[in-house]
């Protein structure tokens, strides 16, 4: 089926679009302000600005559809536009982005594009003197409507969006920064309660170690003393594998203290063993890999234990709570210097019950106190992102 374009816009469809841009005062209504516009020019079942917003991030604003995209930020290196953004073209033009490689690369932001099917996609670059502010992106659920026809329209459109979005985009930011003294006092606030609950919670875990120890082990091996010293004490074979035994508890005792082995075999190891033993014996496909050559054994050794225990609470949740029949531990390199850590599933995603969001919290906690970026996705699945900027 041949599918083709409206006839090219009158010239009083980009005036219609400056006098409605002119009335607005936010980017999200004048957007939406401006979409009947748009859609003469271009027919879109999605279209959005993607505006820069701050060093390696990317803000989003949509009209036709509502995703993710718009309801957190997007570092570049995982944008679907990240070819365009980073200049390595000059406008982006996808037959269908469902199938195109430079559009759901490993690791990519992509779940829209398949939950909408957003097929034929046109990308084209936001400047105001001359300088990158963003991206214009339209796209359309049938495969092969746009055509190179379409990105010169696209980039007329987004030549008139461009200032009035800059002017308003900073109108934003400037707000926000009018903002950034309650928000640090209350995200210190924030922090101090969340690290005065964890410091509650590894005491209650002291607790329970101590019990552990008392009831478990001290027990045993008090059973084991009486039938050493018995007159007829057990055969050597059975005291052997006794013995085993309490070692073995007192071995698992001991890993949920510290993580041993996270000290003696590094991350990568202590988390592929964690997670062997949070699988058991179900039919779990399991997978730890590491492509920052080793840089997460030398970061500071609280941060890296920090990490560690982000990484056992997302793979509690998968294991046990999510029936998640694949888990993920992913370490790749964030530029500048920076790491970052994946850990994703293909389960039922984050628990809704208020008695088990627990283990969520001490994630966000963690997280602050290390002053790492952290981003949890619950689509197909949940993806845990856990984001280390550089340092020394």
């Amino acid at each position: 089926m041949n599918h083709s374009l409206p006839a090219p816009p009158k010239g009083d469809v980009f005036l219609r679009i400056s006098a409605h841009l002119a009335e607005r005062t936010d980017i999200a209504t004048a957007l939406a302000a401006v979409a009947d516009e748009i859609a003469e020019v271009i027919p879109f079942t999605h279209a959005d600005l993607c505006l820069n917003d701050g060093p390696g991030w990317l803000a989003s604003y949509e009209v036709g559809i509502r995703t993710r995209w718009s309801r957190a930020r997007t570092r570049v290196d995982v944008s679907p536009i990240r070819d365009l953004i980073t200049g390595q073209c000059d406008y982006m033009l996808c037959h269908d982005a469902m199938q195109d490689p430079r559009q759901t690369f490993e690791g990519a932001c992509s779940e829209p594009i398949f939950n909408h099917t957003l097929r034929s996609r046109v990308h084209v670059l936001m400047k105001v003197m001359g300088e990158p502010i963003g991206t214009l992106n339209i796209s359309h659920s049938t495969p092969g409507l746009y055509t190179r026809e379409t990105v010169t329209r696209a980039q007329h459109v987004a030549d008139v969006l461009s200032p009035y979005f800059q002017a308003l985009h900073t109108a934003e930011q400037a707000q926000r920064a009018a903002k950034v003294g309650q928000e640090a006092q209350a995200r210190e606030e924030g922090l101090r309660r969340g690290a005065l609950e964890l410091t509650q919670t590894l005491e209650q875990e002291r607790q329970r170690i101590g019990m552990d120890l008392h009831d478990q082990t001290l027990a045993d091996l008090t059973r084991l003393l009486r039938e050493v010293t018995a007159e007829q004490p057990l055969p050597r074979d059975e005291l052997a594998a006794r013995i085993s035994e309490t070692i073995g508890d007192l071995r698992r005792i001991i890993d949920t203290a510290v993580p041993t082995l996270l000290e003696l075999f590094g991350f990568v190891h202590a988390v592929r063993v964690y997670l062997e033993r949070a699988v058991g014996h179900e039919p779990v496909t399991i997978e730890v890999t590491d492509e920052t050559d080793g840089a997460v054994d030398r970061l500071q050794p609280t941060v890296r234990t920090a990490l560690y225990r982000i990484a056992q609470e997302a793979i509690n949740n998968a294991a046990r709570h999510a029936r998640a029949s694949r888990i993920e531990v992913r370490l790749e390199p964030l530029a500048p210097g920076g790491l970052l850590m994946t850990v994703r599933d293909n389960g039922q995603g984050l628990p809704a019950a208020t008695h088990r969001q627990s283990g969520l919290a001490h994630i966000r906690t963690r997280a602050r106190l290390i002053s790492a970026g952290l981003d949890i996705s619950n689509e197909g699945g949940c993806t845990l992102r856990v984001m280390l900027e550089g340092r020394s």
